[in-house]
């Protein structure tokens, strides 16, 4: 089993691997101060990162939860989205509003992809 952990005091793993699925949780934006293009980017980046570490990629991507405190801000995270997701490999996905992320977060996205 693959686990990365973060430093939220031993409270989670931001990647488990279990059966050559790795599931990703929790991914925020390292930067609060920047708007839904910014955040959407950075924590598309962090999920193709981790995922390239644990030996997949963003193609092996089978699902993804976003939680969005604006769901109005959906349309700018779209945009982002498909500069990482072209449209012959979608995974299935979900938005969900959500009342409160933290100061300043956006979004947060959780994952499931297959290993190579």
């Amino acid at each position: 089993m693959i686990t990365r952990s973060l430093p939220y005091e031993g409270l989670l793993h931001e990647l488990v691997e279990h059966n050559g699925v790795l599931y990703l949780g929790g991914i925020v934006p390292e930067d609060a101060g920047l708007d839904m293009t910014g955040q959407a980017d950075d924590v598309l980046r962090q999920m193709k990162t981790l995922l390239e570490g644990a030996g997949s990629d963003l193609s092996r991507v089978l699902q993804v939860t976003i939680f969005v405190a604006d769901l109005a801000d959906k349309a700018a995270f779209n945009q982002v989205w498909k500069r990482y997701f072209p449209a012959d490999h979608l995974p299935a996905r979900a938005a969900v509003g959500v009342a409160d992320l933290g100061p300043g977060i956006k979004l947060e996205l959780t994952a499931i992809a297959a290993r190579r």
